[in-house]
């Protein structure tokens, strides 16, 4: 989510859910942020969660992926650093469009905490902990477990036809 057209806090009924946070385990001081601001919106929610870790960006889809056939949602925590050669596009865009399939592809909500940054400072920035501008763990837990409440009710509608 961006900084900016942030909602208003909103009700979730997400009471009961079992979400998995999977996490890099590059960058790492930065996505003990994320991991903490992910487990502190679960507990506000009443969410329980089940943490996975993989080496980096790239291995989590696959992982996001066994856990999206398990659980009511999955969210995805990283930090990728732009460097000097052209390796930081491709991860990104490998990892966005993974995790946007899985989700689909599953029919379970993904929530997207990888931090695509040009430097260290913008991902503390990002990262919730003190002082931070944005706290992306939070948020993607929080729009993961809000979409699986949004796909209880509709689970529970019958089908047309």
């Amino acid at each position: 989510m961006a900084a900016t057209g942030i909602p208003e806090e909103y009700s979730i009924q997400a009471e009961g859910m079992t979400i998995a946070v999977v996490y890099t385990r590059w960058n790492e001081k930065v996505v003990e942020l994320l991991r903490a601001g992910a487990r502190d919106e679960a507990r506000e929610l009443g969410v329980k969660i089940e943490e996975y870790a993989v080496a980096g960006a790239l291995e989590l889809p696959v992982v996001v992926q066994a856990c999206a056939k398990r659980y009511d949602a999955v969210v995805a925590l990283g930090c990728v650093i732009r460097g000097e050669t052209a390796h930081f596009q491709y991860v990104c865009d490998s990892v966005t469009e993974g995790l946007t399939r899985v989700g689909l592809d599953e029919e379970t909500p993904v929530g997207n905490g990888v931090l695509t940054v040009e430097e260290e400072d913008q991902a503390y920035e990002r990262a919730g902990g003190e002082d931070a501008k944005e706290d992306k763990g939070a948020e993607a837990l929080r729009a993961a477990a809000g979409a699986a409440a949004e796909l209880r009710k509709v689970r529970a509608l019958p089908l047309k036809g």
